[in-house]
């Protein structure tokens, strides 16, 4: 039973992250265009990278927070479900929160490293 539990435990964690992954790598490349006109404004890659770091750190530890919350309390209204688990295991909760914060992270470091190779007239015009 407990190698069944764990077994769904890592496929929920993988299929999350997963799902996290491209959500945000994809709102982070809807924002090529802009990333590009502030290249040709004068940002330097370093600058964007960072900028976009930033965001989505912001956001990931807001996610964080609310999410370790509610996995808190809604451990705590399935105890009465629970055999031999804790509803509040510290170490788990560390593991999950800090392996979704890095992915979401990487996340926003891949499209954004990727638009700071984007040629600023193209951005520019659209393309």
């Amino acid at each position: 039973m407990d190698g069944l539990c764990d077994g769904f435990g890592i496929f929920a964690v993988v299929l999350a992250s997963i799902g996290l992954f491209g959500v945000i790598s994809y709102a982070v490349s809807l924002r090529l265009v802009e990333l590009g006109i502030r290249m040709a404004l004068g940002a330097t890659p370093v600058g964007i990278r960072r900028r976009v770091l930033a965001e989505g750190a912001r956001l990931v530890g807001v996610a964080v927070v609310v999410g370790l919350v509610g996995a808190a309390f809604s451990g705590r209204l399935l105890e009465g479900f629970l055999y031999g688990v804790e509803p509040i295991d510290l170490p788990t909760y560390a593991a999950v929160a800090g392996l979704l914060t890095l992915v979401a992270l990487l996340a926003c470091w891949v499209p954004a490293s990727r638009a700071t190779r984007v040629d600023p007239a193209k951005a520019l015009r659209g393309e």
